[in-house]
C-alpha cells in the first residue's frame, strides 16, 4: 500500500482471496481468483455481504441457504476448473502491459494465467523484480532477483525505490 501511495505501483495483481491488500490500505486490487468479502447463490446468483453465512457456517457446518431462492450459496471464489473472471484476467494483462515495473512477491509463478503475466510484461518492455524464497520458471526473465521472505524483502526495497 506504501508503493501504491508513493506512485510506484498502479496496480496489484493477486490471487490471494483473503483481501489484506485492501485492509493494508490498497486501492486497485485485481483479485484473479476472487476473494471472500461476498457470498453468492448459486441458483439465482443472489448476492451478499459473506460476514454473517460465514459465520453461520463455522458455527453448524451447514452450507449457507440463499435468501432468495434457497439454492446453496459460496464466496465469490474461484475453485479448481471453474473459470476465472474475465474482466479480471483483461484488466490484469492490460496492466502488465502498459507497466513500466513488475514486482513479483512471494509467488511461485506456477499457477496460469496468472503466471505468465510477468512474460507479458517484459515482452512489452517492462523490468522485472521477483522477490521470493524459491526459484520460479521466470527468474531468467527478472532484472532483480531477491531470495528471502517478503516481509522482509519489500520493505527493504520500498525504501529503495
Amino acid at each position: 500500500a506504501e508503493m501504491e501511495r508513493r506512485g510506484i505501483i498502479d496496480a496489484i495483481i493477486t490471487q490471494n482471496i483473503d483481501g489484506l491488500h485492501q485492509v493494508a490500505g490498497s486501492q486497485r486490487v485485481l483479485e484473479i481468483h476472487g476473494h471472500v468479502r461476498e457470498v453468492h447463490c448459486l441458483t439465482c446468483g443472489w448476492e451478499g455481504e459473506s460476514p454473517p453465512y460465514l459465520e453461520a457456517f463455522l458455527r453448524s457446518g451447514e452450507l449457507p441457504i440463499c435468501p432468495q431462492c434457497g439454492g446453496v450459496m459460496k464466496p465469490k471464489v474461484v475453485l479448481f476448473g471453474e473459470a476465472l473472471p474475465h474482466d479480471i484476467v483483461v484488466a490484469a494483462q492490460e496492466a502488465a502491459l502498459h507497466s513500466d515495473l513488475m514486482l513479483v512477491a512471494g509467488s511461485s509463478l506456477e499457477v496460469m494465467p496468472a503466471a505468465d503475466l510477468p512474460a507479458l510484461a517484459v515482452r512489452s518492455g517492462s523490468k522485472l523484480i521477483i522477490a521470493t524464497l524459491g526459484m520460479t520458471p521466470y527468474d531468467h526473465l527478472a532484472d532483480v532477483l531477491l531470495r528471502g521472505d517478503v516481509a522482509q524483502t519489500l520493505p527493504w526495497l520500498a525504501q529503495r525505490l
